[in-house]
């Protein structure tokens, strides 16, 4: 009987997930399908708990339920527990863990793609979501001096933020916490020593409300910097395609999307991911959307 791996959010049609992780799958011949699981929101508490059906291994969690699924699950990993969003499932007997592979995905593509150390460095976080949760915890424990966090609630942003400073109560980090309004976001000031600026939200996303916009403006973005959107769909972006007119250093979402998915295949196979195979088939699958 087959079994059955999930991707979990709203919307996902367009998700190329389900290209290179079931790729991995084949590649060691399991009989195992990942598959496109449009949820609406009033049927998170359904799906999940489908989770729990014989033949369904686990799920990732996209946007916007990386938050929202925690109160539905048995147990959180630690660093989940600490991020506050969740991006895997797992199954284990009849229990649901949850894990958050985000923030790996997002310091290996950070380092190995963008050739950037964040240790000491100055961050701009443009949204407060699951994603922005997982890079600024992230970014907090690999020391950065400093982390700005701009969202367009304001209440969202200033949660994060308040999260990452209980953190370093128990911790001895020590990254500047600061909260703007969004209004600040094209003021040339807010990014006058950034080295780093990262895009969390779904603006300029390909099928979005927001497809074709760029949340800062050519004049804002600092040459200097490396500007890191998440968004994989276009490529490049339209932040990215203002970034590379400014003279700034770009890099795109999909290497994060990839090896945030091949830590996933480990906790749901228990088997080293043929990284190669699942980059090369995001690839392929990309430039053809």
């Amino acid at each position: 009987m087959p079994r059955y791996i999930g991707l979990i959010g709203y919307p996902v049609k367009y998700s190329i997930s389900p290209f290179f992780q079931q790729a991995a799958l084949d590649y060691y011949e399991l009989d195992i399908c990942y598959q496109a699981w449009e949820t609406l929101p009033g049927e998170l508490e359904e799906t999940v708990s489908r989770l729990r059906h014989p033949q369904n291994l686990g799920a990732n969690v996209t946007v916007p339920y990386k938050e929202s699924v925690l109160p539905l699950l048995d147990e959180i990993d630690e660093v989940a527990s600490l991020i506050g969003a969740v991006n895997t499932i797992v199954k284990r007997d009849d229990r649901l863990a949850g894990f958050n592979t985000d923030a790996h995905g997002f310091i290996q593509a950070l380092r190995e793609q963008g050739n950037f150390e964040p240790e000491s460095k100055e961050a701009v976080i443009l949204g407060a979501g699951g994603a922005a949760r997982a890079v600024s915890f992230a970014l907090m424990q690999k020391k950065a001096a400093s982390l700005t966090i701009l969202n367009r609630t304001l209440e969202r942003a200033e949660a994060l933020a308040d999260s990452l400073r209980s953190c370093q109560a128990s911790t001895r980090l020590e990254t500047k916490i600061v909260v703007l309004p969004w209004s600040t976001v094209n003021m040339p000031g807010t990014f006058e020593h950034c080295h780093l600026v990262v895009n969390c939200t779904t603006i300029g996303m390909k099928h979005s409300p927001e497809e074709g916009k760029s949340p800062l403006s050519l004049e804002t973005i600092p040459s200097t910097a490396l500007v890191y959107d998440l968004i994989y769909n276009p490529w490049p972006t339209p932040l990215l395609h203002l970034a590379q007119r400014a003279g700034a250093n770009i890099l795109g979402g999909l290497p994060m999307l990839v090896y945030q998915g091949v830590a996933s295949f480990e906790l749901w196979t228990q088997r080293k991911a043929p990284v190669d195979i699942m980059l090369k088939k995001a690839e392929e699958v990309l430039e053809r959307c």
